[in-house]
């Protein structure tokens, strides 16, 4: 392992020539490099960013579902689904976050990296449950936070606070039951109380 990382621009120059045409966007913000890919060329991309020297990402430290819609609010269109990888050089000591938009909204997908790293296996299950974003080529993809019997996808910025159906332990049928939500939903402002000389302020 190296004493000290390389600095952000080297790496940028470095994922450039590794990656060429292949992808769409390498930026540096924050001392941070990211690299913008399309779906289909997701796997390939990835596969390079492990296995090329001068890359050699041997980790997958962290991968999360995201859903963009919000963005249309300030003016940023787009696909709606995308997916955000952060990967670990712990040989050359650099990092990379990797961000590929999901082409349909309506049945958000891309490729599996588990095969590359099995560390993406129950991260790509967690993104499939919060968000419905599918993996294709994973060879378990369930849900994995949610019960067995959930509907929909809570992460997603459209799902209701308070869900769909509620479950509850019946005593007289010795079960447990899914009932549509009974609360209805509310806004609450909290009230605040201080004293007169909070904080020590008159």
């Amino acid at each position: 392992m190296t004493d000290f990382a390389i600095r952000p621009e080297e790496l940028q120059d470095n994922l450039a020539s590794a990656l060429g045409d292949r992808v769409s966007g390498i930026t540096i913000a924050l001392g941070e490099v990211t690299v913008q890919v399309n779906a289909a060329n997701y796997l390939g991309v990835m596969q390079t960013l492990r296995d090329t020297a001068g890359c050699q990402f041997e980790q997958l430290i962290d991968l999360a579902g995201v859903d963009y819609s919000a963005y249309r609010e300030v003016g940023t269109d787009g696909p709606r689904f995308g997916v955000t990888v952060h990967l670990l050089s712990v040989s050359l000591n650099q990092r990379v976050r990797i961000k590929v938009l999901c082409p349909d909204d309506d049945l958000p997908l891309v490729a599996s990296i588990n095969e590359i790293w099995n560390s993406a296996n129950w991260y790509e299950r967690e993104a499939f449950d919060l968000f419905g974003i599918v993996f294709e080529g994973h060879n378990d993809l369930r849900r994995i936070l949610t019960d067995y019997g959930f509907i929909g996808h809570p992460f997603r910025k459209d799902f209701p606070m308070s869900g769909h159906v509620e479950m509850r332990y019946d005593a007289e049928r010795k079960r447990v039951i899914y009932e549509p939500v009974s609360i209805e939903p509310r806004e609450i402002t909290p009230r605040i109380i201080r004293e007169d000389n909070y904080g020590g302020l008159n």
